[in-house]
């Protein structure tokens, strides 16, 4: 069967709970969607805001304080929220991408210190992470058990590959920018190949269920892991994967039964959240970022501006100003579109009012230095208090 490219958004924004919001339990969504990339901390409520009908952010706070949902360093390594029992088997997977990357960098490996002496203090460190700790309490304690300070590089390239969880700190988004570790509860198997393997095969058949159909490439982008390592896990998994074929040829991989809608299932206009997983989930990333519009959503530094989703498309980015949503497209919308999006917007700026009217702001640099915005308006600022009766609950 051959896929066109319409029909792989279609089947991303199907997957991803982008057709259209859905009522479900906020840690079932998450497990829905698969992961949340969440480095910047208001991004996975907004993205689950994006996703379900009702979203109440207090439901997020309660999952990630009762570790239903957790928050650690995984793939691409980067912070992402997923469901504690995703947990164990997507860092099984990612361990020899975090071991050779963290115990392997120059910062680590100028303490001196091998990658069997960490493994022996990550053991350690477990132990003593049975409850929330500083990264000042966490220092202090590497210090006693080494005899010695360990420099701050080392002692983060060592916690990001500790298989730590972030515990919840307040703030508007339960974390705030100093963060607390607690050791996982549901601990991996570290420096163990068959681990590893079995790990990797889980996590492409829930990458699969979350953003099939896709290639060898796609997964190894999605995970950062090494392209024959896929390949092996996809040999593994045998008659159990459905190979299709790409617009251009490539070979697609997806589970079998999985959601395809046809290419001309509408697609609601979206205001997407910083570093949504759809943007950086692809080597291809043509099946939501037009390619013309690449650089101006992901900056030179790695940044993924919040965008506007038109037609299951990047169409232009979006910020929080003390006004409402200014929103950038970067070609002419129909005016049919600006209303719906002037509703979303509305409909978030209620939904910020309640935690913090102006997250993102410390990203408005880019704004500053310009954007390609074909044209550029202020959306829900005049609306906005038309959906306080809905608790700024997204509009269906």
């Amino acid at each position: 069967m051959k896929m066109t490219g319409q029909a792989l958004n279609r089947a991303t924004l199907a997957r991803q709970l982008l057709l259209g919001r859905e009522s479900l339990d906020v840690a079932d969504a998450v497990r829905r969607v698969v992961a949340l990339q969440a480095q910047e901390p208001a991004s996975p409520y907004v993205a689950l805001w994006n996703r379900l009908s009702g979203f109440d952010p207090a439901g997020l706070d309660a999952a990630l304080s009762g570790h239903r949902t957790v928050k650690a360093t995984l793939m691409r390594l980067t912070l992402h929220a997923v469901h504690a029992e995703d947990y164990r088997h997507f860092r099984e997977a990612m361990e020899p991408t975090l071991r050779g990357s963290r115990l392997g960098d120059s910062r680590f490996t100028a303490s001196g210190l091998s990658a069997d002496e960490a493994g022996v203090l990550v053991g350690d460190l477990l132990g003593y992470a049975d409850q929330p700790r500083t990264v000042a309490e966490i220092g202090g304690w590497l210090g006693e058990r080494l005899g010695a300070p360990m420099e701050s590089a080392a002692q983060r390239m060592l916690r990001q590959y500790a298989p730590l969880w972030h515990a919840p700190t307040g703030g508007p988004w339960s974390f705030e920018t100093r963060p607390s570790y607690v050791a996982a509860g549901a601990r991996p198997v570290l420096a163990d190949a068959d681990a590893a393997a079995g790990g990797l095969q889980i996590l492409i058949r829930r990458y699969l269920e979350g953003f099939g159909p896709a290639s060898v490439a796609d997964m190894a982008q999605f995970a950062l892991v090494q392209r024959a390592r896929v390949r092996a896990a996809v040999h593994a998994l045998g008659d159990g994967l459905e190979q299709l074929e790409g617009p251009d040829g490539t070979v697609l991989y997806d589970l079998p039964g999985a959601p395809r809608p046809t290419e001309d299932t509408p697609a609601p206009p979206r205001l997407m959240a910083m570093w949504d997983s759809i943007l950086l989930a692809y080597a291809d990333r043509s099946r939501v970022i037009p390619p013309a519009y690449r650089k101006h959503v992901i900056r030179v530094n790695g940044d993924v501006l919040p965008t506007l989703l038109v037609d299951g498309h990047v169409a232009g980015v979006w910020r929080p100003v003390g006004g409402g949503i200014e929103a950038a497209a970067f070609h002419p919308l129909p005016e049919d579109t600006w209303e719906v999006l002037a509703a979303e917007a509305g409909a978030l700026v209620s939904f910020l009012a309640s935690r913090d009217p102006r997250a993102y702001r410390r990203y408005d640099h880019w704004w500053t230095k310009g954007l390609p915005a074909a044209e550029t308006r202020l959306l829900g600022g005049d609306r906005a208090a038309g959906f306080r009766e809905g608790a700024g609950q997204a509009p269906t």
